[in-house]
């Protein structure tokens, strides 16, 4: 009967238990990663197939432009030549966005921030966390005061052992 199991029993049982779920749900997380890793792997390999049809498409594109040019009346090299230079102010225009884009970074203002405020050892040596720049600049806390508590061995030093109460 579940009345006479001793408490370090049941302990023990529960214990065994929770052991048991949490192996569960590790085995059961990594057959998921697996699972999606898979996914994941197929579906990049179907997009850089797609990327790499669609980028042979643009150059076959690129040809019938330059023969319309040329079906037109400009000279085989003028119409490869305008083709051409269409591409390179595309990839022109393109590079500067990104640039632009990247020029509006913040740097991670609200993370360095959040770290100053959190102190802790490195703060108290004046040094940075690795993950933050060094040109961030902190005011150098205080050295905290040295541990006048008890120590581990003096604790419980006040109470009576355990074979001088029997």
């Amino acid at each position: 009967m579940p009345e006479d199991e001793s408490l370090g029993a049941l302990v023990a049982q529960a214990s065994h238990h929770i052991s048991t779920l949490v192996r569960s749900e590790i085995e059961l997380a990594k057959a998921e990663l697996k699972f999606d890793a898979k996914r994941v792997g197929v579906a990049a390999g179907l997009f850089g197939a797609a990327a790499f049809m669609g980028h042979l498409c643009l150059i076959l594109a690129s040809f019938a432009i330059a023969y319309a040019l040329v079906a037109v009346g400009l000279a085989t090299w003028l119409a490869f030549t305008i083709v051409t230079v269409f591409y390179l102010l595309m990839a022109g225009l393109l590079v500067f966005v990104g640039y632009r884009r990247l020029k509006g970074l913040t740097g991670m203002k609200r993370t360095r921030r959040s770290l100053r405020g959190l102190g802790g050892p490195e703060e108290a040596e004046g040094e940075l966390p690795e993950a933050v720049p060094s040109t961030v600049s902190r005011p150098a806390a205080p050295a905290p005061p040295p541990y006048t508590g008890p120590t581990a061995g003096q604790v419980g030093a006040h109470r009576e052992s355990v074979s001088d109460a029997g």
